[in-house]
């Protein structure tokens, strides 16, 4: 998912040095790559909004995120949070953002928050839901 142009060594490199990171901040424990799960873990929601035209008006229907898109969705908030701060090599961006949604933090848990109180906030048209 990093992978920009097809040059897959770079996205590698930015995601083996991202687990060193994270390996030196720990110091081991937990594991980096148990940092890593848990933060898509806590990333991922549940819930989201999708658009629904009904009688020439646009809804936004809450609705049940399957698994397989609650991952990406994941994968997807963590990295654009990660190249969205400036100034510092991916790797480093990377592996702050991962440790901080291991811990409930940063941007991409911020994401998923506003997704789960939009989804909240429009409860009221979830029988649009079909």
């Amino acid at each position: 998912c990093i992978m920009y142009d097809g040059k897959k060594a770079v996205a590698q490199r930015v995601v083996y040095e991202a687990l060193d990171e994270i390996e030196k901040r720990t110091k081991g424990e937990p594991p980096a790559i148990e940092v890593f799960r848990k933060a898509i873990e806590n990333v991922k929601p549940s819930v989201e909004v999708r658009s629904k035209r009904v009688g020439g008006a646009n809804y936004q229907v809450p609705m049940q995120v399957n698994r397989k898109r609650q991952q990406s969705l994941a994968f997807r908030w963590i990295i654009d949070a990660a190249r969205s701060e400036k100034g510092k090599p991916m790797s480093h961006r990377l592996g702050k953002e991962l440790m901080e949604a291991s811990r409930g933090e940063g941007k991409a848990m911020n994401t998923r928050d506003q997704t789960h109180r939009m989804a909240d906030a429009n409860k009221a048209f979830a029988h649009f839901a079909w």
